[in-house]
């Protein structure tokens, strides 16, 4: 039986070690209201500086949510990645909180580019503007 000792600690991590953590890239979830509510998506992402980058359909729900915007205005949205390892009930969680703007042609990736895993075109280039960065840690001492 499980001791409160065994039992995991969370931790709060600072922005440092969570752009540590999602630096590598992989796959997050974008979360923002549609105009029907609010959605959240799952996202092949890369990160440059404090940036996150994606790609999308011109059809895709968020993209359509950037076009009703004035121009250079930011769609406020949430961007979540985890990694959970339920066996033994550890994990990390990092969440950023920011503007949600199509990227320019001239300030697309230029190293590592981000590739959409479901075919199909994906042209709309989108980057999340952090101002809020958070996570926490679960796992034994």
């Amino acid at each position: 039986m499980n001791t409160p000792a065994d039992r995991p600690v969370l931790e709060e991590l600072d922005a440092a070690e969570c752009l540590e953590l999602i630096s590598p890239g992989g796959v997050g979830r974008v979360a923002f209201d549609d105009g029907e509510g609010p959605t959240v998506i799952p996202v092949n992402y890369t990160v440059e500086g404090t940036a996150v980058i994606f790609r999308t359909s011109l059809e895709g729900r968020l993209n359509q949510s950037l076009a009703t915007v004035l121009t250079g205005a930011a769609v406020r949205v949430a961007f979540e990645v985890d990694r959970i390892d339920e066996e033994r009930h550890e994990g990390w969680s990092v969440l950023l909180r920011g503007g949600g703007e199509h990227l320019p042609d001239h300030e697309r990736p230029t190293g590592a580019s981000v590739e959409p895993w479901p075919g199909g075109d994906r042209p709309a280039y989108i980057r999340i503007e952090p101002q809020e960065i958070s996570g926490r840690r679960l796992g034994h001492r």
